[in-house]
């Protein structure tokens, strides 16, 4: 539907009026009682999001937001060329984790799946638990997030036995309890407080089974999907998910995406191998009864002539019903994808102010800077999706393409420019003729521009467009807060006789494996104009982008003097607050930053010890004070050193 200026502006204005309003009212609460803001899901609430209304750190004052305190686990692992059964390499370790607040307490968990309990206005730890993971036995360790669990009748603060549960997932596939107030398992969940999520799986190598996003909670249920490692073989073990009683830790229902039709079940009675998985984070809306998960591309990324149909769900969000896991409603963003366009980030429920009216909507992003805005209860889109013809031309033998591909038609697309040799450019004139020759050299039709031999100029690569940091979305305006890589990369594949062992893009199975990488200089930077990656705002009711601005430098990644670029690539993502700020890691470099809502301007930033590629959060506690945390890790591309950084910054408290 179109949405005027006019409409626009009024919209503002009422905002702007309640935001005074509710200023007003936190200041003269204040006086008299300070009642928390807690954070108690990944992104702040189980319907996703990354905002909380705390706003006492406001624009006019968060220039003085100084270190309250930091905490650090001691787990981090540095890469190495190779290790393992497996023979490849083994990556730095990664520390992505968003913690959670309930009850004052603070739960957050290291890269190998420590989970520690602190006190979330001192940072003391409380206790911590140790599950035992083999930290070189995974390839990529990381560990977003943990969930909360409160038995229903249970009041808070809770006092009862397991009667509030932390819920983790580890690299080796278990699923574990622990007693929020002490840390101790739950000895009635499953077997001694774990279950073991590889239960119904056909078999694999524990490296390419893991789960490093924090479950989702429904009511009695927590639910978890899985990373299986892709691009390796065909029949990687099954996507399947599955939800379990939160008590108990029995098994109710599993959801393994494959088409009406086709056998669920492999011959040996294990869950189908080979299907979609669920890497990221999962959504759920308790008032109706819905699970919303977002998949992967079926294995292996970049071939697809073997699927047969089995892909139905592939990068695709699914709505699920709660109580058996059926499907109640699917929306594909990429049809037989064969570009590893799977879809990254939490689907996003909010309430879009249409008209006079709130509609229940999902927004969900994709890795080709493309959001799709559904109607949460039926999945159909709010504003039209226009199937457009898709690139054709080159697809290897054996590969069966889909004819065209979706593209939203309302909100704008994040990373739309067709990438043209003239496209090209470099610190010098020659690398920068050295980068038109590469871009000439690729196969190159655009967006969904098929795999080949020869190479194909894949743009946004794998990392995005966005990606599973983002979006964070105002709940109150529909201002959508989102992170956009914008790094040229390619994607070839090769015929099984020229592959070497290496299995890290086998696609055993197939005739071809493959080979990715970013599309960059003989100096090592992109191929393309910078910024390289962008903070973009977008109103989602009216269309529009209100800004965009580079987000991050080479400060932390280039000898001086090339510390002058704009706009480096990352993963993680941002935060929306009541106070008018977005704060955000998520780049290479060592900072963390705070951005005017409305205009985009740096207001604040303080140097890290590492890249935080993680997403800040934020909660005020029983006294009135705001914090934010953020996690600084780095990255396993080793693009930033390994850390396990903890740190929360507050507004210095006045002696009055």
């Amino acid at each position: 539907m179109a949405v005027d200026r006019e409409s626009r502006r009024y919209r503002q204005v009422v905002a702007a009026v309640a935001r005074i309003g509710c200023a007003a009212l936190f200041l003269a609460t204040s006086l008299v009682r300070a009642d928390a803001i807690e954070w108690p899901a990944w992104a702040g609430s189980a319907a996703g999001g990354h905002y909380s209304p705390a706003a006492q750190i406001t624009r006019e004052n968060v220039a003085q937001l100084e270190l309250l305190w930091e905490h650090r686990s001691g787990d981090t692992r540095q890469g190495v060329r190779s290790s393992g059964d497996h023979g490849g390499p083994r990556t730095s370790s990664s520390f992505q984790a968003t913690p959670i607040v309930v009850d004052e307490l603070l739960y957050y968990c290291s890269p190998f799946n420590k989970v520690f309990a602190l006190d979330s206005v001192t940072g003391t730890e409380r206790w911590r638990f140790d599950p035992g993971v083999d930290p070189n036995a995974d390839l990529l360790p990381n560990c977003r997030g943990v969930s909360y669990w409160r038995s229903p009748g249970a009041q808070a603060p809770v006092a009862g036995r397991c009667d509030a549960r932390i819920f983790v997932g580890t690299l080796d596939a278990r699923l574990i309890a622990l007693d929020a107030l002490d840390g101790t398992p739950c000895e009635a969940f499953g077997a001694a407080g774990t279950v073991d999520v590889t239960a119904g799986l056909s078999e694999h190598v524990a490296y390419e089974y893991s789960i490093t996003s924090p479950p989702a909670i429904i009511d009695n249920l927590v639910i978890t999907g899985s990373m299986v490692l892709d691009n390796i073989r065909v029949d990687v073990p099954s996507g399947v998910v599955r939800a379990y009683d939160a008590r108990s830790g029995e098994l109710r229902w599993a959801f393994n995406p494959v088409p009406k039709g086709q056998a669920a079940l492999n011959p040996d009675g294990t869950f189908r191998s080979g299907t979609t998985n669920v890497w990221s984070v999962i959504s759920v809306d308790a008032e109706r009864g819905l699970v919303f998960v977002p998949t992967g591309n079926t294995s292996p990324d970049y071939y697809g002539g073997h699927r047969n149909g089995l892909d139905e769900y592939s990068s695709s969000v699914v709505a699920l019903n709660a109580r058996d896991g059926s499907v109640a409603w699917s929306f594909q963003t990429v049809h037989h994808d064969v570009w590893d366009y799977d879809v990254p980030s939490q689907p996003t429920l909010v309430e879009l102010p249409l008209g006079e009216a709130r509609t229940p909507a999902l927004v969900q992003l994709t890795k080709m800077g493309h959001t799709f805005v559904l109607n949460r209860e039926t999945g159909t889109p709010i504003w039209p999706v226009e199937e457009r013809p898709a690139p054709q031309e080159g697809a290897v033998p054996g590969e069966q393409l889909s004819p065209t591909q979706p593209y939203p038609t309302h909100v704008p697309i994040l990373n739309n420019v067709p990438l043209s040799p003239d496209d090209a450019w470099g610190l010098t004139p020659w690398d920068r003729s050295v980068c038109r020759e590469r871009i000439e050299a690729l196969h190159n039709r655009g967006l969904f521009t098929p795999p080949t031999p020869q190479g194909s100029v894949f743009f946004p690569g794998n990392g995005g467009g966005n990606n599973w940091g983002s979006p964070a979305i105002d709940p109150d305006t529909g201002i959508m807060i989102v992170m956009t890589n914008r790094v040229p990369s390619f994607v070839s594949l090769k015929p099984r006789s020229e592959c070497g062992d290496n299995p890290l893009g086998a696609q055993l199975g197939t005739p071809y494996c493959s080979d990715t990488g970013w599309l960059v200089s003989p100096l090592g930077v992109p191929c393309t104009e910078p910024p390289w990656a962008t903070l973009d705002a977008v109103d989602l009711v009216a269309g529009e982008i209100l800004w965009s601005i580079p987000l991050g430098t080479t400060r932390h990644m280039a000898p001086f003097p090339f510390w002058w670029i704009k706009g480096v690539p990352g993963i993680g993502g941002p935060l929306l607050t009541g106070g008018g700020l977005v704060f955000s890691g998520g780049n290479l470099d060592f900072y963390l930053r705070a951005f005017d809502r409305d205009s985009g301007a740096e207001l604040w930033r303080t140097e890290l010890p590492t890249a935080a590629n993680a997403v800040p959060m934020t909660y005020q506690s029983a006294g009135g004070r705001q914090i934010v945390v953020v996690a600084a890790g780095g990255h396993w591309s080793g693009a930033s050193p390994p850390g396990d950084h903890l740190r929360a910054y507050a507004l210095p408290v006045r002696a009055d």
